[in-house]
């Protein structure tokens, strides 16, 4: 059997481009870049900067106020601070972890699901091609100069171009899917690359970890005595007692000021573009004004040409638009963190008697009663826990202190609106930072014995207006 030299060309043509498209595609190794995880990681770090500064200045002018000599708990700060630091970034790197290997897991199932498609695509991709092949494909023009009926020469053509567009379609799919593939695998190997950064910063967080706990243990064994003695001492006791009152005096301001500030920006914005959206109504009006003045004159001319029986004038130019005014530049930016609650004001004093407890334990000291049997009330409620137990939000709300302080350790604040304050201190490890929105019950820290406290559990207060009162009628302990 032969055929004719036109159609074993186009046949030669399309097998040859339905190989192409069957070939496996050959990438070339490319140089290693950063990963989506560490750009997004920078870009954290870098927000949270602005407000940490603001938090730190603070801090330093707290200190430059007190005039007692060096507390020995201090010796343990760093240290402390540097295992609260370890077991954060381990619990964040396990949490990275596990979204990765899940998106990796998803990523595989797409491929499988892609290559079924793709090897479907094939085979009717190839059949179309043999049917194409064997059936000559008639040209078009030789259809159409053939002097056939032209009923069957109509549907001919109908049913090639319905054939055209088949092949077309598929092909189409089949390069998309294509591309999809090699996607994929670009997100597979980004994915795999992310786990070995992942596992090397475990191993490093595990080695920095075990060496602070190491050298935490060797100070207070050296310390034991003197932290003994120095928190029998009243006055010690009170210090620590005005430097929180400091704390929290400031951080109230602090959030005040960026409140208002926030409030000043948002009512700024909104004028702005009640203003532009004012403006762009007047040039419209004023667009459309001159759009039916010009019609008007346009139609006078035309019925006066008519009368006189001359031909239509041309159209006359268009009204020159009226220039906008250029809007004004609207500040969108967002605050460095955000300081304001994540709860709206009055949300919190509405659950009143209804706060979950902060921690499972027991309670060790209670609201009011006195430090060491003659010594300053406290302020709070001592609650004993072992060691690493989690410490939870007792409301939804915005942390805005995270960080080592002197007579407290490692502590956390949470604001959580209408100048309400909860505050968690001597944990173990703080895993919320500055400028993180938490819910209720999510864990932000975990117990420890952090400041130079004899035992490990959480000293929890409650704050109204920079004063703390009894948590016992909030709280279901």
């Amino acid at each position: 059997m032969r055929f004719p030299k036109k159609k074993l060309a186009s046949g030669v043509f399309l097998c040859a481009l339905a190989l192409g498209l069957a070939a496996p595609v050959v990438t070339t190794a490319a140089p290693a870049k950063p990963t989506e995880r560490s750009r997004q990681k920078a870009a954290a770090e870098a927000k949270r900067a602005g407000i940490q500064q603001k938090l730190t200045a603070l801090k330093k002018e707290i200190s430059r106020t007190e005039s007692e000599k060096e507390d020995v708990a201090d010796t343990l700060a760093e240290s402390e601070e540097a295992i609260s630091n370890a077991n954060r970034a381990l619990r964040d790197l396990a949490q990275e972890q596990l979204d990765t290997n899940l998106r990796l897991q998803d990523l595989g199932s797409e491929q499988e699901r892609l290559a079924l498609t793709i090897i479907s695509q094939k085979k009717q991709l190839s059949a179309l091609l043999r049917e194409h092949y064997v059936a000559g494909n008639e040209d078009r023009i030789k259809l159409l100069l053939s002097g056939d009926n032209p009923n069957r020469i109509n549907r001919d053509l109908q049913m090639m171009a319905y054939v055209s567009q088949a092949q077309a379609k598929l092909l189409a799919s089949l390069n998309a899917n294509l591309a999809q593939v090699e996607e994929n695998r670009a997100k597979v190997e980004n994915a795999k690359v992310e786990l070995e950064e992942i596992a090397g910063e475990q191993r490093d967080q595990k080695a920095v970890l075990e060496k602070e706990k190491l050298r935490r243990a060797a100070l207070l064994n050296d310390l034991s005595s003197k932290l003994v003695t120095q928190r029998k001492q009243v006055d010690s006791l009170q210090r620590d007692e005005q430097r929180m009152s400091g704390l929290v005096d400031q951080l109230t301001r602090l959030i005040r000021e960026q409140a208002e500030a926030e409030r000043k920006r948002q009512e700024a914005l909104a004028a702005a573009r009640a203003k532009a959206a004012a403006q762009a109504a007047a040039e419209e009006k004023a667009r459309a004004l001159a759009r039916a003045a010009a019609k008007a004159e346009r139609d006078r001319l035309a019925k006066e040409a008519a009368k006189a029986g001359k031909p239509p004038p041309k159209p006359l130019p268009e009204e020159p638009r009226v220039a906008e005014t250029p809007k004004p530049a609207l500040e969108e930016r967002t605050p460095d963190i955000s300081l304001a609650p994540a709860a709206p004001k009055g949300a919190f004093a509405a659950m009143r008697g209804r706060l979950s407890a902060p921690v499972s334990g027991t309670i060790a000291a209670r609201f009011g009663a006195k430090r060491g049997g003659d010594g300053p009330s406290w302020k709070g409620m001592f609650i004993k826990a072992p060691e690493g137990t989690e410490v939870r939000a007792v409301a939804v709300g915005r942390v805005v202190h995270s960080g080592w302080m002197r007579g407290f350790g490692n502590l956390i604040i949470i604001d959580h609106g209408g100048d309400y304050l909860s505050i968690y201190a001597n944990n173990q490890t703080l895993l919320k930072r500055l400028g993180d929105a938490v819910r209720a019950g999510e864990p932000i820290a975990s117990a420890g014995n952090t400041g130079g406290n004899e035992e490990s559990g959480l000293y929890f207060e409650l704050r109204h207006l920079g004063k703390a009162f009894d948590p016992a009628s909030w709280v279901k302990f």
